[in-house]
């Protein structure tokens, strides 16, 4: 099974994820660095913030990348006075 590898660009900083992951594909590494991505987003909006600024990259074994997601991919963000539909 193929490993992905997960790493997180936020501002200036970035945390390489030395361990990776293995996946049967792209598509459920991307599904899993979503999961992720909202994981992370929960820590900050339990400490008052969300910063929607960064991206986790994805890379295969080779160190390739895969696929780059924008934490703004990962929720969709409903403006103030806007009713539920």
């Amino acid at each position: 099974m193929p490993q992905y590898y997960f790493h997180i660009h936020n501002g200036s900083e970035v945390t390489p994820d030395e361990e990776g992951q293995d996946f049967p594909g792209p598509r459920e590494a991307h599904a899993a660095a979503v999961a992720g991505i909202r994981s992370l987003l929960a820590g900050g909006v339990d400490e008052g913030r969300l910063d929607l600024d960064g991206r986790l990259e994805i890379t295969d074994a080779l160190g390739e990348a895969v696929r780059t997601v924008p934490f703004a991919e990962a929720v969709e963000v409903t403006p103030p006075g806007r009713e539920n539909q």
